[in-house]
């Protein structure tokens, strides 16, 4: 179980992994890039909901609901939610070392998106 802090690829955000319920989540915990020109947090100003605007990237959860998938050796059926655009994605994450883990958003079909290797943090 992916279980702890992992970087993206390009090692601008951590998202700490951890249970919710039965289920697998992931928040962000840390960004190289937190704060906008004027200092101030960055803000999920692309949430579809406008009520949701006004929360900082850091803390916001953007992985949810990943269920483990035996047949397929991974943890799926969740979604990624992108601060960037405010788009959610059906998604993936899988071991692929004791320290690296792939995770991949998709629309539709898993064999069509975009993965990335995360490397564990602690």
């Amino acid at each position: 179980m992916p279980l702890g802090v992992w970087t993206d690829e390009p090692g601008e955000t951590q998202v700490e992994f951890y249970r919710c319920g039965e289920q697998l989540c992931g928040r962000i915990v840390q960004l190289l890039h937190a704060t906008d020109a004027e200092g101030k947090p960055r803000l999920d100003v692309h949430n579809p909901d406008p009520r949701r605007r006004n929360q900082p990237h850091v803390g916001l959860t953007i992985i949810q609901d990943l269920h483990y998938n035996r047949d397929e050796n991974r943890w799926d059926g969740g979604q990624i939610y992108d601060p960037d655009n405010g788009r959610t994605y059906s998604c993936y994450v899988r071991t692929v070392a004791p320290d690296l883990l792939e995770v991949k958003g998709y629309i539709g079909f898993a064999l069509v998106g975009r993965a990335q290797v995360w490397k564990r943090v602690r």
